[in-house]
């Protein structure tokens, strides 16, 4: 990987790493220093990352610097730390749907929250997300399956119904 290229993978994904962490961790500056580590550890090992696979490398890198960063910082409940700042004070009339969404999020582990935000917030394949996260296809639906079950069922539970 050349300096032009490696330049590239920076303008092409950082955004999207660094909104793929930051929806799992809802900390700012968490996930910036995530993703400049992310960007760092592709720097450090350019040689060994075939061409066209620096999008998957970048994510696998974040994912797996976020998961310990989550175990590291596990007795730490940043929701309650940061609550408006991070979710954001706004008095639009689907705060309170976007709120209920961040709460059903937190009913699921990390992998599943994950899980569900590579596909539906991030919009990656089955395969794709299977490389990040290390897990086979079938795997992945299993589970996203199975995140999609838990966040419907907490979504019209009658006391989370708008």
């Amino acid at each position: 990987m050349t300096e032009k290229m490696y330049n590239q993978c920076v303008n092409l994904y950082a955004d999207n790493v660094y909104r793929f962490i930051w929806k799992n961790l809802r900390h700012e500056e968490d996930a910036k220093d995530i993703v400049q580590s992310a960007f760092e550890k592709l720097w450090i090992n350019r040689a060994q990352v075939a061409e066209g696979k620096e999008k998957s490398y970048l994510f696998t890198i974040a994912y797996h610097q976020m998961i310990d960063h989550i175990r590291k910082n596990k007795r730490v409940d940043l929701h309650e730390t940061f609550g408006d700042e991070v979710l954001g004070n706004t008095k639009q009339p689907n705060a309170i749907g976007h709120q209920n969404l961040m709460r059903a999020l937190d009913q699921l582990n990390e992998l599943q929250k994950s899980l569900v935000m590579l596909k539906d917030y991030e919009g990656y394949s089955y395969q794709e997300i299977g490389e990040i996260t290390g897990l086979n296809e079938s795997q992945v639906k299993v589970y996203l399956h199975r995140a999609r079950i838990t966040l419907r069922n907490y979504l019209v539970s009658p006391e989370n119904v708008l």
